[in-house]
């Protein structure tokens, strides 16, 4: 489409704005502006689509206009929830807990989203201030909801926010009724939005919630023993200006630590972020300042949760007492190996245990879960699919589950949450730096023992980015040629194993195919080498970029190795980026 034709449909839509009674003065004051400008820019990116409601809810910059998250694209999403939640449960009581987090007009989103649901005859459970994800989840399964509402962006930019839909489980709303909902979000017009809520419906909630949560959370731990041997371990956290603040320094002190330091400066509350470029736990900068307070007082664990508090990020001292961070492959494979390693000592196994990783997460972990003869499941990128495992295999009675979570940072130590969970995450992580220091050692050390153990293993991740429609089309194009061309060897080693998540089929070296057991199909390419080398590509469903994630294995005798392997496994990544042709 012209340019120019773009600009006169995005004027048709925001006349339509100026001209309607339902939307309220300062918004039709903003898209005026917009209107009247002579950069049109801000117009086309506010109205040229519809803010799309995916399988996992909305997300998007804040501001006026259909492509933006305000009270009438929430209220939309809302209503289009509330419908199909009266048409699931007629002639039920029908319940709903609503959450949110620090970000910039989250607290009016979350109360536009009681109303909205409580207009429709529905119950609402509101909290009283920003909570951290996982509270929600637990907040559902606590009242019987039928679902949720958590109005988050979680580590995006300052100028995001976003609204995630849960179902009775806890977890994100998988199929069938992520279609269903989404199909009637489609079908509301504002005209249809009900925005006056009823009182009556709605019900605040907190401390009572925090209390529960609190006491579920220190059930978790496994060892109280040695935290009260080492309840001067001394912690930095930081909340990154988020929900985190709320719990975690408490539970924390609940869980027996008496020497907690928190980053000041970002137990600040704030949408605007103020001391860090992105919020995000995952990236060096963000912990620039918990560093400087961890070097400043020789402490020994750094640890920060996002802005809705669901992710954690770490750092320790090396075997030279530099600061390096810990990955989100090590995350993962720390806390499961800690949980399996010490419910064995403690007693605490029953035979019937079972985790579960996502499938771009490192192997590694299954290696451990072998050894110890732990049932190991792979699922899908994100936590409602671990959920999933949990419903399959604990709910019904059958096995229990002891820890899950995947590379992107995030962990869940319990079923009594469905998603990602940064309060337990940091308790327990406390809890493994006791364990080690019990012992004379640190964090780092301990993935030094799981290395020399189990093995080494190295992840990176690579993000190829190609933006617009042309983009779109070659990330299309080479998920394709892959599939047409299968790799035979990858950085010199042969490919033994292909698996294909789209058509759910793997392939053997000869070609031979086989089904892969899992509950829907996703476009995932990967790739097992002789040498133990995996590579996984998936583009991504929210950005213009192709991801490919890398893991190089190799046996580790001594922890003096790791340095060199480390150096042989990034000279690797770049012989699997020539062999891919990136």
């Amino acid at each position: 489409m012209e340019n120019q034709d773009l600009i006169k449909q995005c004027e048709v839509v925001a006349k339509e704005w100026l001209a309607s009674s339902v939307y309220d003065a300062t918004t039709q004051a903003e898209v005026k502006a917009m209107l009247e400008a002579e950069d049109k820019t801000l117009l086309i990116e506010s109205f040229y689509q519809t803010l799309e409601f995916g399988t996992g809810g909305l997300r998007g910059i804040m501001g006026a206009g259909c492509n933006r998250m305000n009270i009438y694209t929430v209220g939309g999403a809302t209503q289009g929830l509330a419908n199909y939640l009266n048409k699931q449960f007629a002639g039920q009581e029908i319940k709903v807990a609503v959450g949110h987090d620090c970000r910039n007009n989250s607290r009016l989103f979350a109360e536009t989203t009681a109303n909205v649901l409580s207009a429709n005859g529905i119950k609402v459970y509101l909290f009283e201030d920003m909570r951290p994800t996982p509270e929600v989840s637990f907040a559902i399964r606590h009242f019987g909801c039928q679902s949720g509402v958590m109005v988050t962006a979680s580590h995006n930019p300052k100028e995001y926010n976003g609204y995630k839909a849960y179902w009775s489980d806890g977890a994100q709303v998988t199929a069938p009724h992520d279609q269903g909902i989404i199909d009637e979000v489609n079908k509301v017009k504002v005209e249809d939005i009900k925005f006056t809520g009823n009182p009556a419906l709605i019900e605040i909630i907190g401390k009572d919630v925090d209390e529960l949560y609190l006491t579920a959370v220190k059930s978790l731990s496994i060892d109280p023993a040695c935290i009260q041997r080492q309840k001067d371990l001394k912690i930095v956290y930081t909340p990154i200006h988020g929900t985190g603040m709320m719990l975690i320094p408490e539970s924390l002190r609940r869980w027996g630590f008496e020497n907690v330091h928190t980053v000041e400066e970002q137990m600040v509350r704030s949408g605007d972020f103020p001391t860090v470029v992105s919020p995000n736990p995952e990236n060096a900068e963000a912990l620039t300042m918990a560093l400087a307070l961890a070097k400043k007082i020789d402490a020994d664990i750094v640890m920060a949760s996002d802005p809705d508090a669901d992710r954690v990020g770490m750092a320790c001292k090396d075997s030279k007492g530099e600061w390096v961070l810990i990955d989100g492959n090590q995350t993962c494979m720390i806390f499961l190996y800690y949980i399996i390693k010490n419910r064995i000592a403690q007693g605490q196994m029953q035979g019937n245990e079972f985790i579960v990783k996502t499938i771009v997460t490192t192997e590694l972990i299954k290696t451990i879960a072998d050894a110890n003869k732990v049932t190991m499941f792979d699922c899908f990128t994100g936590f409602k699919w671990i959920a999933r495992e949990i419903v399959n295999h604990e709910d019904n009675g059958t096995l229990k589950y002891i820890g899950g979570g995947e590379e992107s940072y995030g962990f869940m130590a319990q079923s009594f949450v469905r998603d990602k969970d940064s309060v337990s995450a940091c308790s327990l992580l406390a809890e493994i730096c006791a364990w080690a220091k019990d012992q004379g050692k640190t964090l780092y050390d301990v993935v030094m023992d799981i290395y020399t153990e189990y093995g080494f293993a190295l992840n990176r991740t690579i993000n190829v980015v190609k933006p617009g429609k042309t983009g779109a089309d070659a990330i299309k194009a080479m998920m394709v040629n892959f599939r047409e061309h299968r790799p035979t060897e990858i950085a010199g080693s042969p490919v033994v194993l292909t698996k294909d998540f789209l058509s759910l089929e793997a392939f053997d070296a000869d070609g031979k195919a086989t089904k892969l057991d899992m509950p829907a199909t996703s476009n995932v390419l990967q790739w097992y080498t002789a040498d133990g080398t995996k590579v996984s590509v998936r583009p991504s469903g929210t950005e213009p970029k192709i991801k490919f994630y890398y893991e190089v294995r190799a046996e580790m005798k001594q922890a003096a190795d790791y340095d060199r392997l480390c150096a042989e496994a990034n000279e690797k990544f770049d012989a699997i980026s020539v062999s891919l042709g990136l």
